[in-house]
């Protein structure tokens, strides 16, 4: 069950040195639900087979990747899928940090350090807390380049590609079932590396 309120308030929100510690996701998923290295045909590329969900703005004025406070009473992962959650109405599995930056909120006219990790989105929630407040949309790579109204928001989504690319590389080089011998793999139950759960 969905709750359908977000968090409000500062009072539990996390700090460094006097900065006001936000996380986020850069939201992403596979056109045909499969990882590139399965299928000869797909590529990570800007107009391949990745595609990256973006919000728009609480005000209206501009689109972005899900993010918020970080609060007291959860680890930082679960403090980016809540935010993710809640703004974007997506779960899934939250990977390994992007990154860390330090910018300033036009808004507030304060420094703050976000920390952004992607989400390899497994389910889209029909109600989530901000649907009546925010606008979501899938894109391609370039696109939400593009939109993306924060400089380090398409950082993050730079290393994202880059990460993902190499992974795929890799993929292809040491594929899993290309790793055992015949006698091995008859042995072993079989695995598609490439199956979604």
């Amino acid at each position: 069950m969905v709750s359908l309120a977000s968090r409000t308030g500062r009072n539990m929100q996390r700090y460094r040195e006097g900065r006001r510690i936000v996380v986020g996701c850069v939201p992403y998923r596979y056109k045909n639900g499969k990882h590139p290295s399965c299928d000869d045909t797909n590529t990570i590329d800007d107009e391949g087979e990745l595609e990256i969900l973006v919000i728009s703005s609480q005000n209206g004025h501009g689109m972005l990747f899900p993010k918020g406070g970080w609060e007291s009473d959860e680890s930082i992962e679960e403090a980016a899928l809540r935010e993710t959650e809640e703004e974007a109405g997506v779960r899934g599995e939250v990977q390994i940090k992007l990154g860390e930056w330090g910018f300033r909120s036009k808004r507030y006219n304060t420094i703050y350090e976000g920390v952004m990790f992607p989400l390899l989105v497994k389910e889209e929630l029909d109600q989530w807390p901000e649907k009546n407040r925010r606008q979501r949309k899938w894109m391609t790579v370039a696109e939400a380049r593009e939109v993306c109204q924060h400089w380090w928001m398409k950082e993050a989504l730079d290393r994202l590609v880059r990460r993902l690319m190499q992974q795929a590389e890799e993929d292809i080089v040491i594929s899993p079932s290309c790793s055992l011998s015949e006698e091995e793999t008859a042995s072993e139950e079989e695995v598609d590396p490439c199956r979604v759960f």
